[in-house]
């Protein structure tokens, strides 16, 4: 059964964070075309009722992206309508899915306390115990499946993430309300082959290349609160990248060692 989930945000944002989210819609709606110039930043203190503080610090969260140009003394430009990734859509499937325009939902296919193998204990950085909240599922959208996700929870949240309907609405949306701190996320992916498993799961031949994305979510002050492993169907996939001068890119890229013996 595919349980619809509800798009409701994780956390209110700060006002900075709403004129940026503005601005960024209008520019991948088309009301502001690549070649265009911003509003100024009288109008955007006058239409959101603030100081120039909000307005620049979200302007410059725009030019960081790659959006938009540097300005300097003049209206800044748009430069590109790529979208791009919120904290929330990296870290919550039904929140990218939805941005996409499609009904997030999901297949659920096991929820519990379970023993962590030696590379999940890594992760998490577990010594003592090994005993972690496990969560496998199948998203989809608009009913297709596009995503196998294994989550495992830091024992440190676990009496939390017990608590979590898996099914009533997004798992992470009612984590970070019930206080679990996700603050820094780090992603590592490759293209693996599906097994027989993951392709009947996925509607998909054995064999077939998915997207493998390993996820480390942390506290802000470092701590490991979960470690997942995404697997993604690699047909309607599209990659893309902003980088400006100045700032070092977010995508590495290395090859596998080679293999001796």
């Amino acid at each position: 059964m595919t349980e619809s989930v509800p798009n409701t945000p994780l956390r209110r944002p700060q006002q900075h964070q709403e004129i940026a989210g503005y601005l960024r819609d209008e520019i991948f709606a088309g009301h502001i075309p690549v070649g265009e110039s911003l509003p100024s930043e009288a109008e955007l203190c006058a239409q959101f009722a603030t100081s120039r503080g909000p307005v620049r610090q979200a302007v410059a969260t725009l030019r960081s992206e790659g959006l938009i140009s540097s300005g300097r003394g003049r209206r800044s430009i748009v430069l590109s309508n790529t979208r791009t990734e919120s904290f929330e859509e990296v870290l919550c499937t039904a929140s990218r899915v939805a941005q996409m325009g499609k009904i997030p939902g999901q297949i659920l296919q096991e929820f519990g306390l379970h023993q962590a193998n030696d590379h999940i204990a890594e992760a998490l950085w577990l010594n003592d115990t090994k005993t972690v909240v496990t969560l496998r599922r199948v998203r989809t959208a608009n009913d297709e499946p596009v995503v196998v996700e294994e989550i495992y929870f830091s024992p440190s949240i676990s009496s939390t993430v017990l608590g979590v309907d898996p099914n009533a609405e997004s798992f992470h949306r009612e984590l970070m309300r019930n206080g679990v701190n996700y603050n820094n996320i780090s992603r590592t992916a490759r293209v693996v082959l599906a097994t027989k498993e993951q392709a009947e799961a996925l509607q998909l031949p054995v064999g077939a290349p998915l997207l493998e994305i390993e996820l480390r979510a942390f506290t802000h002050t470092g701590a490991p609160v979960e470690y997942s492993v995404q697997r993604y169907s690699t047909e309607q996939l599209t990659f893309g990248l902003n980088i400006v001068r100045g700032h070092s890119s977010p995508l590495w890229i290395e090859l596998e060692p080679e293999q001796i013996g």
